[in-house]
């Protein structure tokens, strides 16, 4: 029973919604919150052994040797498993919160929404590896992603940043909040695209600041 929330919403959405919407109680869902964090963990672990993310400290490499470029990537690695545990915990526990505080929907009917978020964002990840691996693309250009497009009207890091942080999978999870917390939500509709979309305008701000940021830190190493 605690997969079948989840698996529901993917394979037959509107009939799991609406058993959803029907039910009192959600039970506890700690067994399918725990794999998706350890899957989350996982991936980033991969990701990070492959290279990406590691721009910002890759200027240096060349000047350590294989004792230091080692230490250095297990320390890179532990960054990432961190990383990847603070953004498992914040879909699935803190945006939640957030959700549940403005539109006053049960907190574990909002977190099995999360859970679908989450996995739909492992799976972008997932597909972002092998444009990485063979094409060198980062996450800001990335061919699910807007950032590509805005590349070729500005040479801005910023914009192309933020545009970056815009990707198809974002859209849908928007599209899939909306009308998971319509069909839960005593709320008007237009209230619930301004709670869903002004988190993700903040998100992906923070996302675009936190690169320009780390670009411009990087320049000044060098």
């Amino acid at each position: 029973m605690h997969y079948s929330y989840l698996l529901g919403l993917i394979k037959a959405p509107n009939d799991q919604l609406y058993r959803i919407e029907r039910k009192d109680v959600i039970e506890r869902q700690w067994k399918i919150q725990l794999l998706l964090v350890i899957m989350t963990v996982l991936i980033y672990v991969l990701m990070s052994v492959l290279g990406m993310g590691s721009h910002f400290h890759s200027h240096h490499i060349t000047d350590l040797s294989m004792s230091q470029y080692t230490i250095e990537q297990l320390w890179f690695i532990n960054g990432r498993m961190v990383y990847a545990l603070i953004i498992a915990l914040g879909i699935l526990f803190i945006i939640t919160y957030y959700f549940h505080l403005l539109t006053e929907i049960p907190y574990r009917k909002l977190m099995v929404m999360q859970q679908v978020v989450l996995v739909a964002m492992l799976c972008e990840r997932l597909l972002w590896i092998p444009a990485f691996v063979f094409l060198g693309l980062d996450w800001n250009v990335s061919p699910l992603s807007f950032g590509i497009i805005a590349s070729y009207f500005t040479d801005r890091p910023w914009i192309i940043n933020f545009f970056g942080s815009i990707t198809i999978f974002q859209l849908w999870i928007i599209f899939f909040q909306v009308k998971y917390m319509k069909k839960l939500s005593i709320l008007k509709t237009y209230k619930i695209w301004l709670i869903v979309l002004n988190l993700y305008i903040f998100l992906d701000v923070m996302a675009a600041f936190i690169t320009y940021l780390g670009s411009i830190l990087q320049q000044g190493w060098m």
